[in-house]
């Protein structure tokens, strides 16, 4: 949930030390690790052929390591990531692919539960419909991160996982391409949850999430299934507030029963009274009072075990609503730009001096961090909503940075 931008001098220094770092690795260490590779694959039951070849042909890639420790000066604000995401484009293709798809997904929603809409706003979210899959050797990438201490014993399942699956379908080297984290496919699955998830599709015998989408699709289906989707339930929806709302009960750690948001005169995004089925909801304002407001159900923590990002799964969750034929955010998501993650720090140790605990100050808007917002705004008489705008930046006395 972060957006790059050129790194300061001294992040760039700090990369070229890591790069030459990263090169003595491969040099002097990688051939150690994969030897011990080919130990675990051998206990793990590969065979002596994979080993043989895939293992002991593994290379190290200086560019997994910087991205995985790369830590970024800036970090996206909602409006920045969502707009960026759910695009007109984005949602004309998506109703031209659920036309297209319209016989598997409904078989799949009749299997699953999973409406198709929401299948085919997953597919548009990971790889832009399939456009973008990823271009760098899954084996080779789980390898550097396996080889790399910090996530060690991790990145070796998955990488034992994916020579599982290369044996197992036969899969060749070019084929298996995708993130630098792993991630494969169509729908962008880790090894093990393609292991444990995957779905075949098209029912030719090979569960191939890169070259059939029928295969992806179904597998999505199966994947959210599993992770707990609630057929018939929505994910959420936009929601009005009441003037002078007190954003008391804010967030996942306040659910409550919509008879319980409907007394507090919450209403639908047109205006109309929420309807009360016997769910619950978290309410969710992540651009602050400017900017939309949701409520959440049990679908939405659904798409959050998919992707731990309340952005990403309101942006799931709208995306469907607009590819089944909805209309646009009554309110829209305000731009505002990127936050410089130097600027967080010093409002995370000026809240932790004023005596709202925040935790470490580490640049990142996390619930803590929203939380100490949300008392400091309330001290000052502030729109409590958590976020950090400019008005709660000028009352802690922190200088945004231009």
């Amino acid at each position: 949930m972060v957006t790059l931008r050129f790194p300061t001098l001294f992040t760039s220094a700090l990369l070229i030390s890591s790069f030459a770092s990263f090169h003595s690795f491969a040099a002097d260490d990688f051939s150690q690790c994969v030897d011990k590779l080919k130990v675990k694959a051998r206990s793990e039951g590969l065979s002596e052929q994979t080993i043989n070849t895939s293992v002991a042909n593994l290379k190290f890639i200086p560019r997994v390591i910087e991205l995985d420790n790369q830590q970024p000066e800036f970090s996206t604000t909602f409006g920045n990531y969502f707009n960026k995401r759910v695009t007109n484009w984005r949602v004309e293709e998506g109703r031209r692919l659920l036309a297209e798809h319209r016989a598997l997904l409904n078989n799949l929603t009749k299997e699953y539960g999973v409406p198709g809409q929401y299948i085919i706003a997953f597919w548009g979210l990971e790889t832009n419909f399939g456009g973008y899959k990823g271009k760098m050797s899954v084996l080779n990438s789980l390898a550097t991160l396996a080889c790399d201490p910090r996530r060690s014993d991790y990145f070796t399942k998955e990488l034992m996982q994916a020579l599982k699956l290369k044996e197992k379908y036969g899969f060749d080297e070019a084929t298996m391409v995708g993130s630098w984290a792993g991630a494969m496919g169509h729908t962008q699955f880790m090894p093990t949850n393609y292991a444990k998830y995957a779905v075949d599709g098209d029912g030719d015998g090979k569960v191939d999430l890169w070259n059939s989408t029928d295969d992806a699709l179904t597998s999505a289906a199966n994947f959210l299934q599993q992770l707990g989707w609630k057929a018939n339930e929505r994910w959420g929806r936009e929601i009005l507030l009441p003037e002078n709302y007190d954003y008391q009960y804010l967030g996942s750690k306040h659910p409550k029963p919509l008879t319980d948001w409907a007394a507090l005169n919450l209403k639908q995004a047109n205006g109309n009274p929420l309807s009360t089925p016997e769910m619950e909801a978290s309410l969710y304002v992540p651009s602050g009072h400017t900017g939309p407001a949701f409520l959440g159900y049990d679908n939405f923590d659904v798409i959050m075990r998919w992707n731990r990002s309340e952005f990403y799964a309101i942006a799931v969750g709208h995306l469907a609503d607009r590819i089944n034929g909805a209309a646009p955010l009554k309110v829209s998501a305000p731009d505002h730009g990127l936050f410089n993650r130097s600027d967080i720090k010093v409002m995370q140790a000026k809240l932790n001096d004023l005596g709202f605990d925040v935790g470490k100050p580490d640049g990142v808007l996390g619930r803590n961090s929203i939380a100490g917002v949300q008392a400091f705004q309330r001290s000052k008489n502030i729109v409590a909503d958590g976020f950090p705008d400019a008005k709660t930046f000028e009352a802690l006395g922190v200088t945004i940075t231009p």
